[in-house]
């Protein structure tokens, strides 16, 4: 039983950790900040404004003001 006690505070530690430290914008939005890029990469910015407004929209919601 000792060692469920053990998991349960290893695991709530980084959690607690997280909660300290705030959200950097280049770890934000990894899902669409990785297609925003390959899209920006393979068609250039001007053909990606979809991609690029739901990036922004995801950066908005986690509170960054873009």
């Amino acid at each position: 039983m000792s060692s469920t006690l053990s998991a349960a505070s290893v695991e709530s530690l980084p959690q607690s950790a997280e909660q300290k430290k705030p959200l950097k914008p280049c770890c934000a939005c990894p899902e669409t900040k990785k297609v925003r890029d390959a899209c920006i990469i393979e068609k250039g910015e001007d053909n990606c404004g979809g991609l690029i407004e739901a990036h922004k929209d995801c950066m908005r919601a986690l509170g960054f003001k873009i």
